[in-house]
């Protein structure tokens, strides 16, 4: 149905589609080979159609700051229309610390993303009395809405890499309004290969259920995607309402040519088809024979986008084609 890759050398790809009926993509823009070759900026794509985006002019919108905060390990941007606002959440490091990964906030300042400016909203900001968020290694920051009330999910390290959710304001997206509660964190041996993480969470919502894909491992071949869900009429901020698949829902073995699927975004395209938007290494990476081979997987650029279908199964289960 599309061409795989999709686009190459994107990773955490995420498509949506706005208000206006255009469909907006973003990604990772890759380093090459070292640090100090990419991951510097944020991009934007926009199409009538989701398979328009493959050709689609990249701008870039953003650029990452010489010094200070927010100029280094530019990761990981989403696009999301709140209330009446286009914000992008992401990933950034410190001049002086490119480790020092936190959350930040870019809201734009008119109703086209492309072309109108951005302000910066800053770090990431946790409620009153909240000592733990975004006080270490954060980021893969998403939004939803459910029942009226919205949900931020992230990555922070708890020892390991766990995800945490807590609500927020939409008027004011960048500061938490709820202590988080830990969502998920490694457990299973398929969640710690390499490095004990999860990761890059992206919400699915359907009639009766949220799921919650998130990625999980080291970013090589390795990298694999897990599933929570809830009941939509639950309490999604008690984590009894949530239950985690013990094995992963997309693997290398589910895949040809491929290899390390991982941190998804959802689109319903313009025939009404529901897509997984994912990357993945060719799984020539293995044999050091992808083209771009480095001995640091971050620094790689050959984690392409490409896309799937997603349908349900007789319980409502997602199933990915």
């Amino acid at each position: 149905m599309y061409p795989n890759p999709f686009i190459t050398e994107r990773a955490d790809p995420y498509i949506v589609k706005g208000p206006d009926g255009i469909y907006y993509f973003t990604a990772s823009y890759p380093a090459y080979l070292n640090a100090d070759s990419g991951y510097d900026r944020i991009i934007l794509r926009k199409s009538k159609t989701v398979i328009g985006l493959r050709a689609a002019e990249e701008k870039t919108i953003w650029v990452a700051h010489e010094k200070g905060n927010m100029a280094k390990h530019i990761w990981a941007p989403e696009l999301h229309f709140i209330g009446d606002k286009w914000y992008i959440f992401f990933a950034a490091g410190d001049s002086d610390n490119k480790w020092n990964i936190r959350p930040y906030v870019l809201m734009c300042k008119g109703p086209d993303p492309i072309n109108d400016p951005w302000e910066e909203k800053g770090k990431m900001q946790a409620t009153e009395n909240d000592n733990f968020s975004f006080t270490d290694f954060s980021l893969d920051m998403t939004y939803f809405e459910n029942n009226g009330k919205h949900y931020l999910i992230w990555a922070e390290k708890l020892g390991d890499s766990s995800l945490f959710m807590a609500e927020i304001n939409p008027d004011k997206p960048w500061k938490l309004i709820s202590k988080p509660i830990l969502l998920t964190k490694p457990e299973y041996d398929w969640e710690k290969v390499r490095f004990a993480v999860n990761e890059g969470p992206a919400v699915l919502k359907t009639d009766e259920k949220i799921f919650v894909f998130f990625s999980a491992s080291g970013t090589g071949e390795e990298y694999c995607m897990g599933l929570l869900f809830a009941d939509k009429s639950s309490d999604l901020m008690n984590i009894s309402s949530w239950e985690k698949l013990p094995n992963p829902i997309l693997e290398t073995k589910d895949l040809v040519n491929e290899a390390g699927p991982g941190h998804n975004s959802f689109v319903i395209d313009e025939n009404e088809k529901l897509l997984l938007v994912y990357h993945a290494r060719p799984s020539s990476h293995a044999e050091k024979k992808c083209g771009t081979f480095c001995g640091e997987v971050l620094y790689d650029p050959c984690r392409h986008t490409r896309i799937k279908e997603i349908k349900f199964d007789e319980n409502n289960m997602p199933i990915i084609e």
